[in-house]
C-alpha cells in the first residue's frame, strides 16, 4: 500500500481538478477521509482477520461497491457541511448554482477519492492484490505495471531502509504527478478568476 500521506495528497489533486466554485475546504477534508479511510482495515490484523479475508487488508473496503456507498453515506450525512462554501474559495462573481448538479459533482469527487485508495494500492509490488469487486467476489488484483514499493505495515517497520525505498517510488510515481497536476489546476482556476 501507498503511504496516508500519498493517498490525502491524491484526494487532493482530485479535488484541485474537480473543484467549482461553491465547493468548500470541508469538502477537500471529507474526500481526504475517504481516501485514507479504506485502510483502517489493518485494524482486522490485531482482531485475528486474516489477510485474504472478504474484511482483511485490501478486501471489502478497497472495492468499487465500498467507494460507491462510502461515497454516498458521505454525501447524505455530511451534505450540510460540504454544500457550505468558505469565502476563500468563492469566485468574485457568485453564479447560483444548479443543486442536483452540485450533488452529483460531490459524490462523484468522494467516489473517486475513495476508489483512487485500491487504484494506488494494486500498483504496488506486494500483497495479495486490491478485491475490487468485493462482496461479489474476494478475487484478487494488481495492474500489470506496479511501479510503486509496498509500504510495510506499522511505524518501526517503515521506519527503516525499506521506508526509505516506498518514499523514493512514491515522490516519482505518484508526488511528482501530482505536484504538476497541482500547479497547472492552480494556474487554471487563477487565470478563471
Amino acid at each position: 500500500m501507498p503511504t496516508v500521506p500519498t493517498h490525502a495528497l491524491v484526494a487532493t489533486t482530485l479535488f484541485a481538478c474537480w473543484w467549482q466554485r461553491a465547493w468548500s475546504w470541508k469538502l477537500l477534508a471529507a474526500g481526504v477521509v475517504c481516501a485514507m479511510l479504506p485502510d483502517a482495515d489493518v485494524v482486522g490484523f490485531s482482531l485475528g482477520v486474516r489477510y485474504g479475508d472478504l474484511i482483511g487488508h485490501r478486501g471489502l473496503s478497497h472495492s468499487i461497491p465500498f467507494a460507491a456507498c462510502l461515497a454516498t453515506a458521505a454525501a447524505l450525512l455530511w451534505s450540510p457541511l460540504l454544500r457550505e462554501p468558505t469565502r476563500s474559495l468563492q469566485a468574485p462573481i457568485r453564479l447560483e448554482p444548479d443543486p442536483a448538479n452540485e450533488a452529483t459533482a460531490r459524490w462523484w469527487f468522494l467516489f473517486a477519492c475513495t476508489a483512487s485508495h485500491g487504484v494506488l494500492d494494486a500498483a504496488t509490488d506486494g500483497g495479495l492484490g486490491v478485491a475490487f469487486l468485493s462482496p461479489f467476489s474476494n478475487e484478487r488484483y494488481f495492474w500489470s505495471w506496479r511501479p510503486i514499493r509496498v509500504s510495510p505495515i506499522g511505524l518501526t517497520r517503515f521506519l527503516s531502509g525499506r521506508g526509505i525505498e516506498v518514499i523514493t517510488t512514491e515522490l516519482a510515481w505518484i508526488w511528482l504527478p501530482c505536484a504538476i497536476v497541482l500547479a497547472g489546476a492552480y494556474t487554471i482556476h487563477r487565470r478563471a478568476r
